[in-house]
């Protein structure tokens, strides 16, 4: 029985006669190595992580590039590094999942310290400080999800846990946030040493967003008397402190049964996911797709690995705002949450299987091609047609992709903002088109509005995914029957008219009143959301 453990590993044909790739380096000398000269942390312990950012890292250690691994660390989920980290000696099995059923299986190995960040734990807390104090280390990457950079609730109030922080100060920090400006103060009160604060998370502006609440907290802590005022000097100085924009593209689904099993049979022991303490449903392997995008503002005062060299694009912010907003504004993010919410009402658990439905299939190419590209500005550094027809025709169809509508539909108010009103934002810029045209974007917000009722097209129950905003919404909307239109009487007009959801007033843009209309032609009984979909999509 073959176990992911480092001892386990040096039984090299052992691993070759199960068709599993290992490292080519020598793992503790390279843990050894990164422990004494780090040069780069990454918070955000999960899938994406391990199943990419990892692995890039290992093609540049299997090729002789570099002599050094990450130090992985997380601010929200300690169990994954006690359960997922610890008993595996900080491997991963990566397995990247063709469309033609081929699975490539390979131990990422280039994670050479796991840690959490917890101020209540003395000996982590010493660890992460003497890391940050530490020359070498150049870069400090973050897979945190967006809610990770909010400092603030849906309202805008700021949040009581950063409150409670503004109030302690970097002795005690608990929010993602505040934990690290606490560790970036140590490296400038060690001699302002430079270094890059890299944001890889899939939301817009991502290193906006992080620098934004960095200097928030160093402000607070600056007014209260915590930190020296010259450390907001140092976080503007862009010689010393960068916050590099990135995009990132990558499916990392939940672990399936299926990878389990097959792993299991070719030997390999202990490959069960598990369920945290704080809900994230995980495992000692990754199930990834093949195709994979990182495009990286290139500032980094103190160097960085030879990335370039594994795949990722290294270039100036305008770049990758292009980049960006191409993926998450048209692309492929608002074809997943049009995907997510009609998936959910019409009763599907699989993305992939969704695409063989002729009507969603029409549904996202309508967003893409029709609605989305006409406001893409050219990436450059690939073909955004290119792009977009790898989505609809290769990636999302994927069947080995176990990627659920209801895991998709998750803080999908979050996402409105991003996801659809960005490009409804770009009609009203444009002098050649005009918001009100809009069919298809319209559509899916209309479709999300009847996904929150929790009644499905068979006018069954149906579990909405979490939501910071649900409780919220499904007050609004309470009073609402589905099969009985009659009952509804303006209440989509506070939701409608919010630009914090939308990015716009959707009455000002002139759309307000044609979600409105989906919607009730949504709720009007068994089979609307289906028959819907097909008036518009075919007239």
């Amino acid at each position: 029985m073959l176990e992911l453990t480092e001892k386990s590993i040096n039984n090299k044909e052992n691993w070759k006669f199960a068709g599993i790739k290992l490292p080519e380096f020598d793992y503790l000398q390279m843990a050894e190595k990164t422990k004494e000269n780090p040069i780069w942390i990454h918070f955000g312990a999960g899938n994406i992580f391990r199943g990419f950012i990892a692995q890039l890292q290992q093609q540049l250690l299997n090729k002789g590039l570099s002599e050094y691994g990450i130090i992985a660390t997380d601010t929200f989920d300690y169990d994954i590094i006690d359960k997922i980290y610890k008993p595996y000696d900080n491997l991963t099995m990566l397995v990247s999942l063709f469309a033609d059923g081929q699975m490539k299986k390979e131990v990422i190995g280039s994670i050479a310290e796991a840690l959490k960040a917890d101020f209540d734990a003395t000996d982590q807390v010493k660890r992460l400080k003497e890391i940050f104090k530490n020359p070498s280390l150049q870069m400090v990457s973050f897979t945190i999800t967006e809610k990770g950079y909010a400092l603030n609730d849906a309202r805008g109030d700021i949040l009581e846990l950063v409150t409670t922080d503004f109030i302690n100060g970097p002795d005690k920090p608990r929010h993602a946030m505040s934990i690290i400006t606490a560790l970036v103060y140590e490296r400038y009160l060690e001699g302002e040493l430079p270094i890059a604060l890299v944001s890889m998370d899939n939301c817009s502006h991502n290193g906006e967003k992080l620098q934004a609440a960095i200097l928030k907290i160093a402000n607070e802590w600056i007014n209260n008397g915590f930190v020296n005022k010259d450390f907001l000097s140092y976080l503007n100085n862009e010689s010393k402190v960068s916050f590099p924009w990135s995009m990132i593209d990558k499916i990392t689904p939940r672990p399936s049964e299926v990878v389990k099993d097959q792993l299991e049979q070719i030997g390999l022991g202990g490959m069960a996911p598990i369920v945290t303490s704080r809900n994230t449903f995980i495992a000692p392997f990754v199930n990834a797709e093949v195709p994979q995008y990182l495009v990286i503002e290139d500032k980094f005062p103190n160097g960085r690995p030879c990335l370039e060299k594994a795949g990722v694009y290294f270039t100036d912010r305008d770049t990758v705002n292009n980049t960006e907003r191409m993926k998450v504004t048209t692309c492929l993010n608002p074809l997943h949450t049009a995907l997510a919410v009609y998936g959910c009402l019409l009763g599907y658990t699989s993305i992939a299987k969704e695409m063989m439905d002729t009507d969603l299939k029409l549904l996202v190419e309508k967003i893409g091609y029709k609605e989305g590209i006409p406001v893409v500005v050219d990436p450059k550094i690939f073909s955004s047609m290119v792009f977009i027809k790898e989505v609809i025709e290769e990636r999302l169809p994927n069947p080995f992709i176990p990627d659920a509508p209801q895991r998709i539909a998750t803080d999908t108010s979050q996402k409105m903002a991003i996801r659809f009103g960005e490009t409804i934002k770009s009609y009203i810029e444009r002098t050649d088109l005009n918001p009100s045209d809009l069919v298809f974007i319209p559509l899916a917000i209309a479709g999300w509005l009847r996904y929150l009722m929790g009644v499905d097209d068979n006018l069954k129950p149906m579990d909405v995914s979490s939501d910071p905003m649900l409780e919220e919404l499904k007050q609004i909307l309470s009073g609402i029957e589905v099969g009985k239109q009659e009952t509804y009487n303006n209440h989509l007009e506070s939701i409608l008219s919010n630009p914090v959801l939308f990015a716009v007033n959707l009455y000002e843009a002139g759309l307000a009143n044609k979600v409105e209309r989906y919607f009730l032609e949504l709720i009007k009984g068994k089979n609307a959301v289906r028959n819907t979909l097909k008036k518009y999509l075919y007239e």
